[in-house]
């Protein structure tokens, strides 16, 4: 059926099924759809359900108007998907099959053949397993029924045009008083595996292999309303002699469900037992049970909070011989019935909880991915301005022969080169789960080549590079690759910091230094500079993606990068900070120490070139 669902406003949350030809939202009390918005008309909008089907919403001159997709509309067909606009109240649309007259989801089910060894049969092949023995009415109610003012009723046998329903208490008070310790059982152990899992195809496969532990049926599935199409779907099935549980068991008989059954059971929210071992009126012209053995199922409703949520079924069929042997005692009984109708509830309430944590987390999802994108496009519109201005010089140098502007441009170009790629390196280190490709090397060596590496730009930046010698640190394992990169990283920050400190009052300096600790068989790069050091609030979010201080000039990603890396490692990055002196980080990381294969560095001091001491 199709429905809309507020996600923000003063309903927010609330769900809405359209019924009827005519449906009218509003803030008036006649309105089926009522909405508590004071910036509504009483009579907003009127959704009409045209001859195809579909629907299509109209504004009722409102005073603020109707918007679908953020564009103002006055009359416009409605997709599944759309997100429509009335005052504050946003709200999703979302398409389903109609009702027949009053029999929601009839017909609703796909094809005879399913693919997940289920057969919906119809007409006469149907009539022998559609023989309806018992029916009781589900006594979970969805929120939805409790707006209608549909009270749960309860037991009715053999259900006629004129049957009374029992008191509202009935089926409890007969589970209290009826069942056995292990009959109580199984529903708390239903309780306690929908309580456990998120996932749903595993609460589904817990669902029915604990109805198999207790109930002698052969085989059963388990049918959910699809979300988009509104059709009951074959999700999960079972076999009790192969005891496989899966979507699709291909070595063994469909289940065959009666599709009279089926729209009973949807259309009047009720469980059913059924067997064609009767003499029923309406049945006649059957074939024999002789020939077709003794047939016995239960079909029954799930029921959430907010509607039909799917259906489970199980059957069990004897040879006419040994029904007679057993003098005609049923395998399923009521007491089956009333817990299968318990279990349903329970399901129920389950499967909307994970439908709605795995459409939350889709939702997180989604938002994470367009402050990515959103990011992610700022930064390259910036590089790609950058390498069109130094185009331009280019080739205006090229056109007035002049080699300082082609120089001068094509050093911009380079510039901005080198920072897409280092934006999608960071992107693919950042994205990309691995575990690191250890070799055993010099850590100390790897630091000179990214001194070496930095030295111009430190250089440009009018900031003193320098390394501190290292002696008898020995060879380690790590990744070459990635660490080369974490270091790289958290160096070019240090000297875009450094570089910020204004030159009348200091130079900018950043100092490398490689410590061993023995006692914790652990290998740490400092990486000091003189900068204005991070607030201490600031503190909290250095290591959060896109989160940068350095405002276009950096992308967010370059520290969050590197403490993956040292994570990777089995270390970490700490940071050491004060305001007005400077910032201290630390990559640490556990190594296992090799003798040194080659001398070690002598010279007093490194720096990049043409640096001073300091």
């Amino acid at each position: 059926m199709a429905s809309f669902y507020v996600i923000r406003g003063a309903d927010n949350g609330q769900h809405f099924s359209i019924r009827g030809e005519v449906t009218q939202i509003g803030r008036g009390q006649g309105s089926p759809i009522q909405l508590n918005d004071t910036e509504v008309s009483r009579q907003h909008a009127v959704i009409y359900r045209t001859s195809d089907g579909e629907h299509e919403i109209a504004d009722n001159n409102s005073s603020n108007g109707t918007y679908i997709n953020s564009r103002r509309i006055t009359r416009e067909k409605l997709h599944s998907g759309d997100r429509v606009q009335v005052g504050r109240t946003l709200l999703i649309y979302t398409s389903g099959p109609e009702p027949n007259d009053s029999n929601p989801l009839l017909h609703s089910v796909g094809n005879p053949a399913s693919s997940h060894d289920v057969e919906i049969i119809v007409g006469e092949e149907a009539q022998p397993l559609a023989q309806i023995t018992q029916s009781l009415e589900s006594h979970c109610v969805s929120h939805a029924e409790l707006s209608l003012g549909h009270a749960p009723g309860k037991t009715s046998m053999n259900v006629s045009a004129n049957h009374q329903d029992p008191p509202q208490d009935e089926a409890e008070s007969w589970l209290s008083e009826n069942w056995r310790d292990d009959e109580g059982g199984i529903v708390y152990k239903v309780s306690q595996a929908v309580r456990r899992t998120l996932d749903l195809n595993d609460l589904l496969e817990q669902v029915l292999m604990l109805i198999f532990q207790w109930i002698a049926c052969d085989r059963g599935c388990i049918m959910l309303v699809d979300a988009i199409t509104g059709q009951l779907t074959p999700t999960i099935s079972r076999d009790s002699k192969t005891r496989r549980v899966g979507s699709k068991n291909r070595n063994h008989q469909p289940i065959r469900i009666s599709r009279t059954i089926l729209d009973h059971v949807i259309a009047f929210r009720r469980g059913v037992m059924t067997s064609n071992a009767q003499d029923d009126s309406r049945w006649q012209g059957v074939e024999s049970i002789a020939n077709l053995g003794v047939h016995e199922a239960i079909c029954v409703p799930m029921l959430g909070r907010y509607g039909l949520v799917g259906a489970i079924y199980v059957d069990t069929q004897i040879s006419a011989g040994a029904f007679a042997d057993r003098k005609g005692k049923k395998s399923l009984e009521e007491k089956h019935l009333r817990l299968m109708l318990t279990i349903a509830g329970q399901a129920a309430l389950a499967i909307e909880d994970t439908q709605f944590y795995q459409a939350m987390m889709q939702s997180e999802r989604l938002a994470a991915m367009g402050k990515t994108i959103a990011n992610l496009s700022h930064h390259v519109k910036n590089i790609l301005q950058g390498v069109r201005g130094g185009s331009y010089l280019v080739e205006d140098g090229i056109k007035k022969e002049k080699l300082d502007v082609i120089e001068r441009g094509w050093k911009i170009v380079q510039r901005n080169q080198d920072r897409i790629a280092n934006l999608v390196l960071d992107m693919l280190s950042f994205s990309k789960e691995r575990e690191p490709t250890f070799q055993v090397g010099d850590i100390s060596a790897l630091v000179k080549e990214i001194v070496d590496l930095m030295s111009e730009r430190a250089k440009e930046a009018n900031v003193v590079l320098k390394m501190q010698p290292v002696s008898n640190l020995g060879d380690i394992e790590f990744d070459g690759e990635s660490m080369h990169h974490a270091v790289l990283n958290v160096v070019t920050n240090a000297i875009d910091a450094a570089a910020a400190t204004p030159e009348s009052e200091k130079q900018g300096q950043v100092r490398i230094a490689i410590q061993s600790d023995s006692e914790k068989s652990s290998v740490s790069i400092h990486v000091e500079d003189n900068g204005e050091g991070i607030q201490a609030e600031d503190l909290q979010t250095i290591f959060t993606p896109f989160e940068s201080s350095k405002g276009a000039r950096g992308t967010g990603l370059g520290l969050p990068v590197s403490q993956k890396i040292l994570r990777e490692h089995g270390g970490d990055i700490t940071v050491q900070s004060e305001v007005g002196m400077g910032t201290t980080m630390i990559l640490q990381w556990p190594a296992r120490r090799f003798p040194a294969a080659s001398q070690t560095i002598e010279s007093p001091l490194l720096e990049s070139p043409n640096q001073g001491n300091v």
